[in-house]
């Protein structure tokens, strides 16, 4: 028996590739912080706290994420 803690619902592998979601949106908005795009991230992956199936989150994450950027950068007219 393991004395570990329970793994939590993200896998390494999901935060590695939510890491990879920052780099790439800071890189597409470089005039918004970093500080920023890492809380609005941190923010939609609580959203997916308990979703079954984890494959997409981190790709549903940056969507979500650009998506309230674009909106923010370019008001609509």
């Amino acid at each position: 028996m393991s004395d570990e803690a329970p793994t939590p619902a993200a896998s390494n592998d999901e935060e590695v590739a939510i890491g990879h979601a920052v780099d790439r949106l800071a890189e597409r908005f470089p005039t918004v912080p970093r500080d920023r795009i890492v809380d609005l991230v941190h923010q939609r992956h609580v959203d997916y706290t308990g979703a079954p199936v984890r494959d997409f989150i981190p790709v549903l994450i940056e969507h979500d994420v650009k998506r309230e950027l674009i909106a923010e950068v370019q008001p609509l007219a």
